[in-house]
């Protein structure tokens, strides 16, 4: 019998960075369901699912990656679909969506290329928890 598709939506993100490991963390902490799976950007998973999306290893500098319902989200987008997700009150900032993408978008960006000076790099500062181990593709053990 051949292996169903993955369902739930996929995080790809750069687990060297503080900021973006970060962000995983509080997702962790205040996700309403526990239906999301998570991927590194260096990963053979997360490089495929860039890959299979049409990103490649360096775009995952730029951005990290939500897939959901068969298609790749990204940038401000990314972000607002995780807003959507969480529980009360921080579902709220899904409402950034109202913003036009353009000016999302750059704000992202901006962000992005900074992160490394504002917040840090580490190599594997992503520590999971015991209970979330499961959701994470091809972490090391």
């Amino acid at each position: 019998m051949p292996a169903q598709p993955e369902t739930r939506p996929i995080v790809v993100f750069d687990t060297d960075c503080v900021l973006c490991s970060g962000m995983v963390r509080f997702v962790l902490a205040h996700e309403r369901a526990p239906d999301l799976r998570f991927a590194g950007a260096g990963s053979p998973t997360g490089v495929a699912l860039a890959e299979g999306h049409g990103f490649t290893q360096a775009d995952l500098n730029d951005t990290f990656l939500v897939i959901e319902e068969g298609r790749a989200l990204t940038r401000s987008d990314a972000g607002i679909a995780l807003a959507r997700r969480l529980r009360w009150p921080w579902d709220w900032l899904a409402v950034l969506r109202v913003i036009p993408r353009p000016v999302r978008d750059a704000v992202y960006g901006f962000v992005a290329r900074h992160r490394y000076p504002w917040f840090g790099r580490r190599p594997s500062c992503l520590v999971v928890e015991p209970r979330h181990r499961s959701r994470f593709i091809d972490l090391e053990p």
